[in-house]
Parts: C-alpha cells; structure tokens; sequence
C-alpha cells in the first residue's frame, strides 16, 4: 500500500512540514488523524520559488576542498604550529589547526591543537595585493615606493655582475647577509647563508640584535639560551611570569600557564601594566619601569637572610664558596697558593675553596682542570665540605692576603637592598616583595618565565643575572617544574648540525655581531660617550668583536657595498634608525630584499625578488618551546613569477657560475681563511652535498630538507630512529634526541627541562670556574661595579625635563613582528592605524582625548599615531606595541625612529681575556645587544604646542 493509502504513514516531506514526531504519534499512540488534527495542512516551500540559490552552496564549499596540505608559518613567534591548509580550484581556501601532535606524556595536557588568530589568516597573503610576484627594480629614490617589473634574468645578472665584482676586487668581506631564526624555516635560512658562505661574505647575527637575546644567561651559565618546553611549565607548583605577557605573546603555550594554575600552581605576575597575562595570576606586582633588577635583589636579600636558600646546591653548584682577593677583586687562582695546583693542567685558570677545617681545597671542574669548555669526563662533585661563609688571609705567591668568599660579597651586595629602599624604587611593596620571595623559595618547584619586558633595558644583563639568583639560591634549576625559562622568538634550533652544515659548507664563516656593525657604519661610534667608544675599539682590536669588512694590511677598512635580506625586516627592526637611513643606506650600492610582500626593507631596496609564501614551499619547523619538527609543503604553486629561497639563491649562483666561466674569472684567495672563492664552480658547490660528495644531491627544497634531518643527532641519532621529511609530513615527529647544544637528555616520557648535565649529572658548567657564575672578575666589570648582581637606574638618553615620559615598544597581539602589520582581518581587530596607548592623567594634562591624532616627539625624530586612553598602564610611560611599518605612518618614520642606538661596554667582552671559553662572540651567543626600552618622548595634539 502506498503511503498516500495509509493513514498511519506520514512521509519525510510531510514530517518537515508538519510538527515533530512526538506530535505525530501520541502518548496512546493514536494518529494525527485519530485525534482529529487533520485541520494541519501541508504547505509550499517558502522559498521554493525563489530565484537565486547558489548562496546555500557558500556553506557548504567552504568544506568542500579539493586537497590538503600540511604547512605552518615562517614568523618568528616561537609558535611553531602545524596547520592543515585546504586548497579548491588551486587557490587556497581556508587553513585549520592540526591536531595530531603525539602525546608523551599523559599526565601533562594534551599538546593539541596549536596556533593563533594571526596563523587563522595567513591565507589572505598569498593573494594579496602587497604580494610581490615579479622581480622588481627601484626607479626612484630609495623609500619612494617607484619600481619598475624586469625578469628574471635581467635581476639575476644585475646582481651577478655586482657580487662577481665585490669578489674579484677583493671586497667579498663586504658583502652582508641579514636573515633571522633558522629553527623557523631552516632550509630558508641556509638558502642564502650558504650562497654568501661560499662567496666569502659575511653572516650576521639576530637575536642580539632584535634585544631578545638575555646576556645573562651566557654570563652565568656560560651557555646560550636553553629552556624547558612549555609543556613544563604544568609541572611547577609555583610560576613567575617575569616580564612576559604569555597570553599574548605565547598564545599556543599559554594553556600550560593556565592549566598549571586549575591544577594548583601559583601564578604571580610581574608587569609594569596590568597585562592581559596579570588578569589570569593570582598575585600581580607591578614594579616601576627599569627597576626589575632591585626587585629581584630584594627577593633575593630576603631569601639569604631568612636562611631559605639551599646550601648544597649553592656549595656544589655555584660560585658562591670561591675565593676572592680583597685587594684586586680577582678570583683567588691555584697558581697563587704554593703547591696547591701541581695536579691541574692550568693551575692559572683553576679557582680556590676553604673547607670545613679550614684547609684551601681547588675548586673541580675549573677551567683549568678541564680539557675545553664541555668536558663530559670532569665532575663538579665534592668529597669534601666547602664553606659559604668565609673571610680570612691566606699566603699566596704575593704574602698575606685578604679574601673572601663570593657568597660574603653577595650578601653585602644584598645588604643594599632592604624592604625599605625595594619599596621606594621599585613601588612593590615592603611586605608583598618578602612574600613572594618566601614562597617562591618554599615551593616544591618553581618557575619563572622571563620575558622581553626586562631584557630591552641598557641594563638587560645585570636583570638577567639578578632573576637567574633567585633560581640558583633556592635550587629551583636542573629538574623539571623548574628554572628560568626565556623564550624570545625561536632562537634556538634543534637539528643543529645538519643546518649548520647546511647554511655554511666551508666552515669557515665570517659572523659579525648586528648591533656592532649597524653601529661601526651608521655614525654613531663618533657620536658616542668617549668611554664607550674607547671600549668598542679596544674590543674590536683586541679581536673580541669582529667588524667587517676587515681593516687592511695598510689600516684601511672598506665600507660595507652589499646587502640581501630575507625572511627579515632589517629596516624594521633597526634600532636608530633615523642613522642608518641617512648614514649606513648610502654607503651600499646594492640592497636586494627578496620577499613574499612589500614590506619597509623591500620599500627601501634597489632589486625586490618574489618569494614563495609560506603555503607555497618545501622546509622544516621547529621552535624551543616544543620538542617536535613538522613541515611546510606546498599546497598550491607559487604566485606570478615567485620561487623558493633556496630555488633563488641557487639560480643566482647558476648565473654567477655562468658569467665567471665565460669570463674565465680566476679563484680570489681568501685573505682570513685557508681556501679559495672559486666562482666557476660556486653553483656546483651550492648543489654538492658536501658530506658525501654527491654531486648535484641539493637542487630542490625537499633534498635540503633531508640533509639536515639526516646529518642532525635530534632527528638521526646512533641509537634511534630516523625521522625523515615524508615522516613529518605523516604527523608532527618528537625529536629523538637532544643534540649537544642542549643541556639535558630527552627523555621519552618526560617534558624537555634544562641543565640537568650539570645540576643531576654533575658535568662542570661551560663557565670559567665550572659552576653557575655570578662573579665576573673581567677588569671591565670591575670597572663598571658589575662583578655582581647590582641594581643600576636605566640611563637617560633624554633631559627628563623636557621628554617627561618613558617611551615602551612591546610586543603585540596582533602580527608577529611585522607579519600582519598590514593584514586587513588583523587592523580591523584593533584601531587600523599606529595606536600610542597613554594613561588617563598624561592624556588629560595634554588635553589629549581618545581617538585624537597625536605627536610623540623627542630629540630624535617624531612620529604621529592615534591616542588610545589606557588606563591598565602606569602613569609616566607611553606605549606603542611594536612593527608598525614605516608606510604606516604619514611621514615615512615609524616607531623605532625615537629610539637612539647604543651599546653596553661589558657586552663586548672575552672572557677569560686570553682564551674566552667562557664569553666569546658566536653569533647569537654572546655579543652586544640594541636596547630598545630607556627612552624618552613626550606627546602633543597633532599640530598643538609641546
């Protein structure tokens, strides 16, 4: 019987367009009919006649897709996220977060998904219109925004014809390649680098440069950056957030921060502002600007005083029971007390200790009882019982000496410090400081994330070193739930071998410290305080610094002619700019900016090369903050006439072969280091693997790739697997292995945790005495008052009389770093335009109302922004979070044109002074950092009166 025959059957259709089924059938189980509503009538769709329909499919398109690619973003964030990217009719069509990150560890939070609101849209760049798709030339001034569109060959041998004449006219020294964060996309990074490397030129460094690098850790633990994946931070019972806004700045990572504290952990938040990271702690100081380190130093005074350190660790571990001359302020040396260093290869370089009986003991693990920096077969630990507490004479090769031990000048450095004297510099109060510092030292873990906030300060390193007290006093460091973790950008990269090998395949590599170099040749060494710049010399002529390019046989040193960057905004990030626009600028005959998007340094090159985007190439990532590598691969084809890095470097170096064959350009030998730059032979050395000897093994993306997963410990160690490129792509890989520039092993069940080969293994630390150090007895520290940990208020640039206000550029919520500066979703999130953010009492004082168009203005330059009122700042500092382009702003400057460029002497040494195991320049490692933070302005109305 059909349903129109059968009362009891009511069809789908009838169903929709009547009421549900339990209207349909009742309680009795009676028909509609039954129960006599026969009166429902069925009726017309609604809109069955209307004409236009297609809008129903938007819905559903946007999950329909044609394929899927598995990609990230290139920015440097420290995110490192995996991301699905959706493509239909070859564009892409939308991207979502991966959620396939393997869990180790089942009693930490899941570690999926990843990602922010900025990676949400990184899908409108590779359509937009500042997507650069054709190589470009400058035909106007430089900054005018006039190019005109050449091909391909004419760009590449423009820029042949120059480096093949550097070379050859002996200047390859003054060729400068400025690309940042390899551990972001190091196939990227090492596309440019190993060209350059190859034609004798010159690397430079970014993490000092960019202020993110923390002098402090190389001063005290004589090792760069490591930190504890964020994953630990759940394991803490106690977190600081020192100085980082994790909320905005860590947003993938931010779970763990608020996870820790559902699960019990204290959260204390120590910002200037009342932070969008302050909201979620539950305690928030708020110390005035520049006066973190006294806050430090009072908590610290608090925990030595009340006897809440611990003593082991600071007997075992530190510096704190070596000796030290009263007389010179120098370590007391095994060489100095007769037959104590006759076992020591260099008794010079070996420091002293006083046991319980009074007997001097050499310190074990000193470097003069090492084979080298890292010596694995040397321990730290003591048969015997070294005291803190010591003051007394000792007969050295000089007589009667007085010393004392680091831990009595410390605490008479502490002294200083009182709940009084905290209080007033700081305006954290008395009571609130001691008990942060009595439960922070009580916890069974402790934690504290240290941000940018303290590290953009002239006087970076003595904060630096004044947090990291806390940690070391307590012994909260070398296990997990604990230690100071610093996390600015992806500074630190795990497959380390195989993308050093990689980016410079000589090994011999021409790296120069940023800051120093901006510096040498932007003016501002004349323009310097004479002590500085009698410093800076020495440190350059002593050999501690390199400058490039090199000072001649005769005295003469060439100015630099030549600059590539990509994957960077050098212009962007240069601190004094307003010097390196009018003076550094000029002097290069050739910028060549290669690029995804016309951003401030492409606005001021003379050649723009189209790069691939981020959803368009083949390449690694990887961050600290996690302990996996995913990658990028290429979910449509690059726009217009765009390519790789690693395709354009390599066609460069084609057309430089090219040229120099048919020219039959002979070999320059290298004046710095035993080889010579062949030209004719510089793209077959591009493409060779140098490792076996391949040739041609390196001509695409994918290739590179493999290279530095397979010749990298972390992704194939002797005694695991072998994670390869197709593995990544499968799903985000945990490494295998910590490679030897990390400071503990990877444990297969356990969050990533520095420093445990020294706090748990007892290997010496890579410092001058073998332990963490906070002594420096270089005589430059001495000179300055520095030995140790000490307070010292930021120095003024500006007349405080006439520029009332603190200038601050911190890091912000909506790009990273320039990336998505110019992003229409993003502007429309906040004010569109450069915002200056002004408490309420500075903006009434100058008449200044929200939304009014302002000036802020110093000696330097101003600029001209959109006045937000923000009252979760503290009066007397205004706020700009950074990487505003410089088209951004109507008169061409932009944020950091208010900020001068200068340098801290102490940050240009080598110590030990003969040799410099422990502070040496290493790109990245140790170097002088550009300060962005101790600078004032003040603000007007656009067009009123000062």
């Amino acid at each position: 019987m059909s349903s129109n025959d059968d009362p009891d059957d009511v069809s789908r259709r009838d169903f929709m367009k009547g009421v549900g089924v339990a209207s349909v059938v009742g309680a009795t189980g009676a028909t509609i009919a039954q129960q006599g509503m026969n009166h429902l009538e069925l009726v017309d769709d609604p809109i069955g006649s209307y004409p236009y329909r297609d809008w129903e499919d938007f819905y559903r398109e946007e999950w329909d897709w044609d394929s899927i690619a598995r990609s990230t973003h290139s920015v440097n964030c420290t995110g490192s996220c995996s991301w699905d990217v959706y493509v239909k009719n070859g564009q892409v069509w939308r991207e979502q977060q991966a959620n396939d990150y393997p869990r180790f560890d089942e009693d930490l939070p899941d570690p999926n998904p990843r990602g922010c609101q900025k990676g949400a849209c990184y899908s409108d760049y590779v359509d937009a219109e500042q997507r650069v798709k054709y190589p470009l030339k400058r035909t106007g001034e430089r900054g005018d925004g006039q190019w005109k569109r050449i091909s391909w060959d004419e760009a590449l041998r423009e820029i042949a014809e120059h480096v093949i004449n550097e070379v050859t006219e002996g200047r390859y020294d003054a060729i400068s390649g400025f690309t940042p964060i390899p551990a972001m996309s190091p196939v990227s990074f090492a596309s440019g680098t190993r060209l350059i490397n190859l034609l004798g030129g010159v690397s430079h460094s970014f993490y000092d440069w960019y202020s993110d690098l923390p002098p402090g850790q190389p001063i005290t633990w004589g090792h760069q950056t490591d930190n504890a994946e964020s994953a630990d931070w759940y394991n803490a019972d106690y977190i600081i957030a020192w100085g980082s806004n994790v909320n905005v700045t860590r947003i993938p990572d931010a779970k763990y921060f608020l996870d820790a504290g559902y699960d019990g952990a204290k959260r204390v938040g120590i910002f200037s502002d009342y932070s969008q990271t302050a909201i979620h702690t539950d305690e928030w100081l708020s110390p005035n600007p520049g006066t973190d380190t006294a806050l430090a130093l009072g908590m610290a005074r608090t925990i030595a005083e009340e006897g809440l350190y611990d003593e082991d660790h600071l007997k075992e571990q530190s510096d704190m029971p070596l000796l030290v001359r009263a007389d010179t302020g120098k370590f007391l040396r095994a060489s100095e007390v007769p037959g104590l260093g006759e076992d020591v290869d260099d008794p010079e370089k070996v420091m002293v200790m006083q046991d319980g009986e009074g007997e001097l003991r050499i310190a074990p693990g000193s470097l003069g009882d090492r084979e080298a920096k890292y010596d694995d077969s040397k321990s730290i630990e003591l048969d015997f019982d070294p005291q803190l507490d010591v003051e007394t004479e000792v007969t050295t090769t000089d007589g009667q000496v007085p010393v004392r031990s680091v831990w009595v000048n410390l605490n008479e450095e502490l002294s200083n410090y009182t709940p009084e004297y905290v209080a007033e510099e700081t305006g954290v109060g008395e009571q609130t400081h001691q008990k942060i510092a009595r439960e922070f030292a009580e916890a069974d873990a402790a934690k504290i994330i240290h941000g940018k906030g303290i590290n953009d300060w002239y006087h970076n390193d003595l904060g630096n070193r004044a947090v990291q007290l806390l940690v070391t006093l307590t012994g909260h460091i070398g296990r997990n739930g604990t230690g100071v973790d610093h996390y600015v950008g992806q500074e630190k990269i795990w497959t380390f071998n195989g993308w050093k090998t990689l980016s410079f395949p000589t090994g011999s590599v021409r790296g120069v410290p940023t800051t120093l170099w901006t510096y040498f040749h932007g003016g501002i060494l004349n323009n310097t305080d004479e002590d500085t710049r009698s410093k800076i010399l020495k440190s350059v002529n002593e050999g501690w610094m390199p400058v490039y390019p090199e000072k001649r046989e005769d005295g003469f040193r060439p100015e630099p002619t030549t600059m590539f960057v990509w994957r960077g905004n050098f212009f962007n990030q240069a601190k004094g700019n307003v010097a390196i626009e009018e003076v550094l600028w000029p002097k290069l005959d050739l910028v060549v900016d290669i690029n995804f998007r016309l951003d401030s340094t492409a606005l001021y090159a003379d050649i723009v090369l189209p790069a691939a985007s981020h959803y368009e190439k083949t390449d690694l990532n990887m961050t600290d903050m996690h302990t996996y590598v995913h990658p990028f691969t290429p979910a449509v084809e690059p726009l217009g006439e765009a390519k790789t890095d690693w395709q354009i470097f390599r066609e460069l170096a084609a057309k430089i072969q090219e040229i120099a064959e048919r020219r039959s350009i002979d070999s320059v030998q290298d004046r710095k280091f035993d080889r010579e730059i062949d030209l004719q032979s510089v793209h077959d050395d591009y493409v060779r693997d140098w490792a076996t000897g391949e040739e041609g093994a390196l001509e695409d993306d994918e290739a590179a790739a493999e290279y530095i997963l397979e010749h990298s410990e972390e992704s194939n160690p002797e005694d695991g697997d072998h994670i390869t490129f197709a593995d990544t792509v499968e799903q985000p890989q945990r490494f295998e292995a910590a490679g030897d520039h990390w400071t503990s092993d990877l444990e297969d069940d356990k969050a990533y945790a520095p420093w445990k080969d020294f706090v748990q293994d007892k290997e010496p630390w890579p410092t001058f005495t073998g332990r963490q150090q906070y002594y420096i007895d270089h005589d430059w520290f001495l000179e300055y008052g520095e030995q140790l940990p000490t307070h010292k208020r930021p120095p003024e640039q500006q007349d405080q009389r006439e520029y009332p206000l603190r200038y601050n550029t911190p890091h912000g919520r909506w790009s990273i770093h320039s990336t998505w500066r110019d992003s229409e979703k993003m502007l429309r999130l906040n004010r569109g335009e450069p915002v200056v953010f002004i408490h309420p009492d500075d903006a009434q004082r100058r008449g200044i109302e929200d939304g009014d168009r302002v000036e802020i203005y110093n000696d330097l330059s101003e600029i001209e922004a959109i006045a937000k009122i923000y009252p979760s700042s503290e009066p007397g500092t205004v706020r700009m979070w950074f990487a505003w382009e410089k088209y951004q702003f109507p008169n061409r400057e932009n944020f950091n044109s208010l900020i001068p460029m200068y340098m801290k002497p102490t940050q240009l040494v080598q110590y030990p002074e003969d040799s410099g195991e422990h502070l040496h320049f290493f790109p990245n490692f140790w170097g002088p950092t550009g300060v962005n933070s101790d600078v004032r302005c003040d603000v007007r109305p656009k067009g009123g009166e000062d």
